[in-house]
């Protein structure tokens, strides 16, 4: 794996060993920080279910201001550190160890411009995320959530509304940002 774009374009990320890490494809991430790329200059990024941490890094490297990650298995953990590291992103990184919904509760609230949720495909995640992630989001916030076929996307969730969803192979991109009120 490698950074796309940015200030660490063409650097390597290490990714865990085996299938317990499914990382978003070059394909996908390219296609997602396009539509992201005017998103990114300045914005406080939550990668959750964070693996090796593919996505946060990447938007840090294309101007994010700060990333929290947050991933629970310690191995994977350990890389994930070592690859902020690697990338001199440090500064501008802070990792969190454990569950995302532990997590979710530990943060500020509305004070993420972006939340990339990429959680394992058959473990339920997703109503979770979609409840617990809203009340992070900033007010012009956005969540993208990834997910497979087998996850239908609801239109709203609690204060969330899906504003786009975009589909590359088996794989799903949803966006959601707070409802409008009116």
């Amino acid at each position: 794996m490698r950074i796309i774009a940015g200030t660490a374009r063409g650097r390597v990320i290490k990714a865990p060993a085996g299938d317990s890490v499914r990382p978003t494809t070059d394909r996908v991430k390219e296609a997602l920080f396009n539509i992201l790329q005017f998103r990114l200059a300045g914005a406080n990024v939550l990668d959750l279910f964070a693996g090796s941490g593919n996505l946060g890094l990447e938007a840090l490297s294309r101007g994010a201001a700060k990333a929290v990650f947050v991933e629970r298995d310690g191995k994977t953990l350990a890389l994930l550190r070592e690859n902020v590291r690697h990338l001199g992103f440090g500064e501008q990184s802070e990792v969190m160890a454990g569950d995302f919904a532990a997590a979710l509760l530990r943060l500020p609230g509305g004070s993420f411009d972006l939340v990339l949720a990429d959680p394992p495909y058959a473990g339920g995640f997703y109503p979770g995320v979609l409840d617990g992630a809203q009340s992070l989001l900033a007010e012009e916030g956005l969540l993208v959530l990834e997910h497979d076929g087998t996850y239908r996307a609801p239109e709203t969730s609690g204060g969330l509304v899906r504003t786009d969803q975009r589909k590359y192979g088996r794989v799903y991109l949803s966006f959601y940002q707070r409802a409008v009120q009116l």
